[in-house]
């Protein structure tokens, strides 16, 4: 059983390091790290749980010392509690959670050892809204995709935000992270890819059935994806209602995973 201690003072400087803003936990370095670096912060029973079992290391937790979640009694690291005052000071929640969790940000695969197992790959540029990465995380979790690959300027899928909206998703999806996305997929063998477009003349998505590996590439939502992706890939478009040009990035590639799933 985790022994807690029961904290009621705000200004205790040990929830001082639930209260640093993100980019305290991991700079830009350490989150362009592949061997892993920093820490995130976990919120949630249910993503919480989900960071344990896939064995990323937890540092230090925080709970509700009136309802202690299952998942603190396992974690062995410092469990401190507080009432809902205190939580939803440091958590800066409306409605305060039972746990959140620091842990130790885990290494990461390459571009180029994901490829090599991967069946299905969703392909990010530019996607900077934590919001979108978290959904568009769940999406291909939940449609059986096995991978997901990010440019650098992308939003990072262990931020606070992106995995709430992943619901802890992340921990079933590996991740690589690169700066050089189009030579590193130009790369990647045997793996066709297909790059979502408002473009009314592309390839239908409906018309697309990949005999092999595949992955699907997504842009922002203003400048779609850079003409140096755009040239290695088939360009596919999911097609409009009539004045309506294009769908936000995380529906869009829900529908692609959808269309382009992998065979049961």
């Amino acid at each position: 059983m985790a022994d807690v201690t029961v904290i009621d003072d705000l200004d205790d400087e040990r929830f001082g390091q639930f209260r640093v803003k993100e980019r305290s936990l991991a700079s830009r370095a350490q989150k362009r790290d592949d061997a892993g670096a920093g820490l995130f912060l976990a919120e949630g029973d249910l993503v919480v749980e989900r960071a344990f079992a896939a064995g990323c290391v937890p540092t230090a937790a925080l709970v509700d010392v009136d309802r202690v979640p299952d998942v603190a009694h396992r974690l062995g690291c410092p469990v401190y509690g507080g009432g809902p005052r205190v939580r939803s000071v440091v958590q800066q929640l409306g409605l305060p959670l039972t746990i959140l969790a620091l842990f130790e940000r885990p290494p990461r695969p390459t571009v180029a050892e994901l490829g090599a197992t991967a069946h299905r790959l969703v392909v990010v540029e530019a996607v900077d809204n934590p919001v979108n990465i978290g959904a568009i995380v769940r999406n291909a979790a939940a449609l059986g995709w096995d991978g997901l690959v990010l440019d650098h300027t992308s939003a990072d899928p262990l931020a606070r935000r992106s995995l709430r909206v992943a619901m802890g998703t992340a921990f079933s999806l590996p991740h690589a992270r690169t700066r050089h996305l189009a030579a590193d997929l130009g790369a990647l063998a045997g793996i066709d890819l297909y790059a979502l477009t408002p473009d009314r003349t592309a390839t239908p998505l409906a018309d697309v059935a990949p005999a092999g590996r595949a992955a699907v590439l997504v842009g922002s939502e203003r400048a779609g994806l850079s003409a140096e992706l755009l040239a290695i890939s088939t360009p596919v478009t999911i097609p409009m209602a009539a004045g309506v040009d294009s769908l936000n990035a995380a529906s869009a590639t829900a529908i692609a995973c959808w269309a382009l799933r992998p065979e049961s």
